[in-house]
């Protein structure tokens, strides 16, 4: 199995990139982990203590069942992928079940900021963008899909996103094999990064 991890800053295109290799590839071969679904489980708190939170510090990820499920899927075995609402800031409880494949691409603002997940992965990629790109398409998918009005999403910004991706994620780009610039659609990465696929299966 061939696990691939892609990161990049919120808003920065990982799901454009995402698809982009899996149009490439054929049909069943390629699995995907979103490092959303293991967001720590907070039943716990309230709903005001959950909406406080600081969910882009590499602490509010399940790294451990995250890298625990990986290596079940490396020896064959499906695993219960946990399911996440943004709306309720929480985990549903319910999960999906999730086959191993030849390519597993795992994709997450933080995923390289976990050593042993960095070590796990065979080809690590960032996805740049520029930070008014990736706040405009924030601020987009937000208001459209995550039930947030315009000054949450701004505040959170400031508050939270835009200190946490200079401390932790703009400097996960050391560890990337390949750097996407992804203002713009890129078939040249695009076509190395299927190459590289392709020699390793």
């Amino acid at each position: 199995m061939l696990i691939i991890g892609i990161a990049g800053g919120t808003g920065c295109g990982k799901t454009t990139v995402v698809n982009q290799i899996l149009n490439e590839l054929p049909d069943g071969e390629v699995g995907v982990i979103s490092q959303d679904s293991y967001y720590k489980d907070s039943s716990h708190l309230s709903y005001e203590e959950r909406v406080s939170t600081n969910f882009d510090h590499p602490r509010s990820i399940d790294f451990e069942l995250l890298a625990e499920h990986l290596q079940l899927l490396k020896k064959g075995e499906v695993i219960n992928q946990p399911i996440y609402s943004f709306v309720q800031h929480n985990r549903t409880g319910d999960t999906v079940l999730t086959q191993p494949r030849k390519v597993m691409i795992v994709e997450g603002i933080l995923i390289l900021t976990n050593p042993e997940l960095r070590e796990m992965f065979d080809i690590k990629i960032f996805v740049h963008a520029d930070s008014d790109e990736r706040l405009i398409r924030r601020l987009k998918r937000d208001i459209a899909e995550r039930g947030r009005n315009i000054n949450e999403v701004l505040k959170r910004y400031q508050s939270t996103l835009k200190p946490m991706h200079e401390q932790f994620i703009e400097p996960m780009k050391e560890y990337a094999d390949i750097i996407i610039p992804n203002n713009k659609y890129n078939t040249v990465a695009i076509d190395i990064v299927k190459t590289i696929i392709n020699d390793r299966l």
